[in-house]
C-alpha cells in the first residue's frame, strides 16, 4: 500500500546504450527472461512502487520502441547517447521538467541482479526536494540513485561521459543517504560478453 502523502518520485531508467562492448549490442535489447532487458527493468520499477517511469532511449530507439512492451512509459530519446551515460542523464532530468516530480529515482538497464525489494528501499529515504540516497553493497555506492529535485541542476552541469551523477554525489557525499540493499541485490553490469552469463 503507498502512503498517499509520499512525495511523487519519478523513475528514470537509462537504456540509451550501445553495448560497445558487447560487438555493438543495444543493452536495452538484450534477452533477459524471454524479454528484452528494457522491459524487465520498468518491470522492475513499478513492482517496487514506481508509477511514473521516463526511459531514456538512445541506440536502436526504433527497434526498442518495437520489440519492448513500454506502454505507460514516458519515452526519452536521447540523440546524444553515443556521449555516454551523461547525456542521457542529463535528457532524463529535463524530461522531469514540469511534471511536479519532487525527486527522480535513477536505475541502469544493464543491472538485473538489482529487484524490487532493493529500488523500494531507495525509494523509501525520499523525503523532500533535497534528498540524495543511494543503494550501498556493503557499504559502497551504487544504483539506484535517488536525486531530489534540488539536485537536478547541479547534478546536469556536472554529468559528463559515463560518469552520470557519480561527480555530484562524491562533491556532497556528506548529504548521501546510503542504503544498504547487499542482502536482497547484486549489482553487477551486463558490460562485456562474460556478463550474458548473468542473463536467464
Amino acid at each position: 500500500m503507498t502512503d498517499q502523502n509520499a512525495p511523487p518520485v519519478a523513475a528514470l531508467l537509462l537504456a540509451a546504450g550501445g553495448g560497445r562492448r558487447l560487438g555493438g549490442r543495444p543493452k536495452a535489447l538484450l534477452e533477459h527472461r524471454g524479454r528484452p532487458l528494457v522491459e524487465h527493468a520498468v518491470g522492475v520499477l513499478r513492482a517496487a512502487g514506481c508509477a511514473r517511469v521516463h526511459v531514456v532511449l538512445g541506440a536502436r530507439a526504433d527497434a526498442v520502441r518495437q520489440r519492448a512492451e513500454l506502454s505507460g512509459c514516458v519515452l526519452v530519446e536521447n540523440p546524444a547517447w553515443e556521449r555516454g551515460m551523461g547525456s542521457s542523464l542529463r535528457a532524463g532530468l529535463r524530461s522531469l521538467t514540469g511534471t511536479g516530480a519532487r525527486a527522480a529515482l535513477v536505475s541502469l538497464v544493464d543491472q538485473p541482479g538489482i529487484g524490487p525489494e532493493a529500488v523500494a528501499r531507495v525509494l523509501a529515504a525520499c523525503s523532500d526536494e533535497s534528498s540524495l540516497a543511494s543503494a550501498a553493497y556493503d557499504g559502497v555506492r551504487g544504483h539506484p540513485v535517488l536525486l531530489g529535485a534540488a539536485h537536478w541542476a547541479g547534478v546536469a552541469a556536472t554529468a559528463s561521459g559515463d560518469r552520470g551523477a557519480r561527480a555530484y554525489l562524491t562533491e556532497h557525499a556528506a548529504a548521501v543517504r546510503l542504503v544498504e540493499c547487499g542482502d536482497v541485490a547484486r549489482p553487477y553490469d551486463i558490460d562485456t560478453a562474460a556478463d550474458l552469463s548473468h542473463l536467464e
